[in-house]
């Protein structure tokens, strides 16, 4: 049963990552931004949304 939630969180975030990333390239085409441009924000925010997952994690192991 931990494995299935554990695997559950996973797939959560990277479609939160995603959903973020999609949504990041988006409004920066809706701003008049380039397709590698556009490409690289997505990129930016997929990374970011993944470390900023990784970061609580590790800091919510540290407290238990």
């Amino acid at each position: 049963m931990t494995l299935a939630v554990v695997l559950l969180t996973i797939a959560f975030v990277v479609l939160a990552a995603t959903l973020a990333a999609v949504g990041a390239g988006k409004l920066a085409r809706l701003d008049g931004a380039t397709y590698p441009a556009a490409c690289t924000r997505a990129a930016a925010t997929f990374a970011a949304v993944l470390t900023l997952a990784a970061a609580l994690t590790a800091a919510l192991s540290a407290l238990l």
